[in-house]
């Protein structure tokens, strides 16, 4: 680094930026996107969200901050004078948390100087080392922990406190040299329609990272192809008494479906780069019932071979019976975009020394996930993503570490810098 990236390096690691009061502040925000809203964004609460960080971002001087009809907020850190020709660098985070888990109410606490061993959330529930090994690596952190009840909201809310933050500092900062830079918060990741109305020309990025990665120093810029399927059963309801040869049970047939599918393909049974199918939801009755599924894989030949496996269970099931008691759909929602960003080398190289320049170590790695970067990949404008800090996303187990949100929001800073040559 050169001088001025050393004071700017040394000046924010004298500033706070009040990261954690930030996210806590945007924790307490129910975000939950809904899989069954047809309104965009799908709940209310990331609309809330939204325009508390349009506010923000105006009271920091970010004066095209501005949310739009489809709940998209964004910004614009100019170009610092003479650096207007740089390429423009986008940053992203999303608005919602998972519906795995409710997002209301949620009640952090703050663990400092974390002692590396079993986090007691309540009375029923402890976080066990035993179960999350990595949670030991973290001896000496400061951790933010939910109450067992909630989620805590760190994906992804802790990137959007960490681009904030690193807002905030560049904004205070203008001898840093940059060039034009652009924010964006996006509604519904979580539920895969983050891209789905984003305005890629409006936006203007030449290139972007997604700041919603998991353990310090992970760069991800390959993912799962991802698909959801919808299995809708037709039962006939009858008196028990009076129901041989006549009664077809709904959620006996959901889960003669179910078993049909490979156990070792479970979430809970695979790792790497090894996809799943994901029973995510089943309600119903004798009469009716709906089964809610996401297929993933890194492998394209695999991924598209478990959708039609899942699609030949259906209809075999309906031949067996001699009449079509199940209905499929299978919506494609992402796919790998390793192709898309490798193609940008210097993305990638670029994500590793601004990690490396704040004592980060990289950690390139698949994302057993994905992120709206992926399909922004595919709309134009690598996106690889980066870690937040965050940890054992989707539920009560959630946790944070506000060393690592303090380092994820430097690796921002040191990649605003621009360097010679670009």
């Amino acid at each position: 680094m050169n001088r001025i990236q050393d004071r700017a390096v040394m000046a924010f690691e004298e500033e706070d930026g009040g990261l954690l009061e930030r996210f806590l502040k945007y924790a307490s925000f129910d975000t939950r996107s809904d899989e069954t809203s047809m309104t965009r964004p799908s709940t209310t609460g990331q609309l809330a969200l939204a325009r508390y960080l349009v506010d923000e971002m105006k009271k920091l001087g970010i004066t095209d901050a501005v949310i739009d009809k489809n709940g998209y907020a964004t910004g614009t850190i100019p170009a610092t004078p003479g650096y207007e020709e740089y390429p423009v660098i986008g940053f992203i985070a999303h608005l919602d948390t998972s519906p795995d888990a409710s997002g209301a109410n949620v009640k952090p606490r703050v663990i400092e100087k974390y002692d590396g061993k079993d986090i007691r959330l309540n009375d029923y529930m402890t976080t066990r080392v035993a179960v999350f090994p990595e949670l030991a690596r973290h001896a000496g952190h400061t951790l933010i922990v939910t109450d067992g009840t909630t989620l805590l909201g760190a994906d992804d809310k802790a990137g959007v406190a960490e681009i904030m933050t690193a807002a905030e500092f560049l904004l205070r900062h203008p001898d840093v040299p940059r060039g034009k830079i652009r924010l964006a918060f996006t509604p519904d990741e979580e539920i895969g329609r983050g891209m789905d109305l984003f305005d890629v020309k409006h936006f203007g990025a030449t290139y972007a990272y997604t700041i919603d990665g998991s353990e310090e120093g992970t760069l991800e810029f390959e993912n799962f192809n991802a698909a959801s399927s919808r299995i809708t059963i037709q039962g006939r309801g009858v008196h028990p008494g009076d129901a041989k040869g006549k009664m077809i049970n709904a959620l006996q047939v959901a889960a003669s479906i179910n078993a049909c599918l490979p156990t070792a393909q479970r979430p809970e049974y695979t790792a790497g780069r090894e996809g799943f199918y994901h029973l995510t939801g089943l309600n119903g009755t004798v009469d009716r019932a709906v089964m809610n599924y996401i297929i993933r894989d890194h492998d394209k030949r695999l991924f598209e071979e478990k959708k039609e496996y899942l699609e030949r269970v259906v209809r075999l099931l309906n031949e067996a019976r001699g009449e079509e008691i199940a209905r499929i759909e299978t919506r494609d929602q992402y796919y790998n975009m390793r192709e898309q960003v490798e193609a940008h080398p210097r993305v990638i190289s670029r994500a590793m020394e601004a990690m490396k320049e704040a004592g980060v170590k990289p950690l390139a790695r698949p994302v057993r996930g994905g992120t709206d970067g992926a399909r922004l990949s595919f709309m134009g404008v690598p996106c690889p993503n980066l870690f937040t800090g965050g940890m054992n996303f989707h539920g009560p187990f959630e946790y944070c570490s506000l060393d690592s949100m303090r380092r994820a929001a430097r690796v921002i800073v040191n990649l605003s810098i621009a360097r010679q040559g670009e």
